[in-house]
């Protein structure tokens, strides 16, 4: 689970990151990443979201957002101090396995500019459980 100093509630956060930062996306989601290199030592904060456009059943949205915030809670500390990052779920999500969509996060992750090494990678959710 995603600890709370790394929740992104304020939809100011939402809004700088999609807005000010870098985006990569594939066909089960979307990254966007606003690193601020200003020197603050904040924690880096994380938020998901999922479209009803997207995705129609809130049955549906919800899974996809627990399993992204489990993945997310294994990378935060990859991220850099004060970022903020948003992972947009798309309807690709819905169909995926927790192991292409870790895949499928890390080479977002990767393409804006977050290094994930492979230990990160290979696993699914803090305690090896399937998400």
């Amino acid at each position: 689970m995603l600890s709370a100093p790394h929740r992104m509630l304020r939809s100011e956060d939402f809004a700088a990151a999609v807005k000010g930062g870098v985006r990569s996306g594939n066909r089960a989601l979307v990254v966007h990443l606003n690193a601020d290199d200003d020197g603050d030592n904040s924690p880096a904060l994380v938020g998901v979201v999922v479209p009803k456009k997207q995705v129609a059943r809130a049955t549906h949205r919800n899974r996809i957002k627990r399993r992204l915030r489990a993945l997310l809670a294994a990378r935060v500390d990859l991220l850099p101090a004060g970022s903020r990052l948003v992972v947009r779920g798309l309807a690709g999500a819905d169909g995926a396995s927790s192991q292409q969509l870790a895949r499928q996060l890390d080479r977002a992750l990767a393409r804006v500019g977050v290094a994930v090494p492979q230990s990160v990678s290979g696993q699914l959710a803090p305690g090896g459980e399937s998400v």
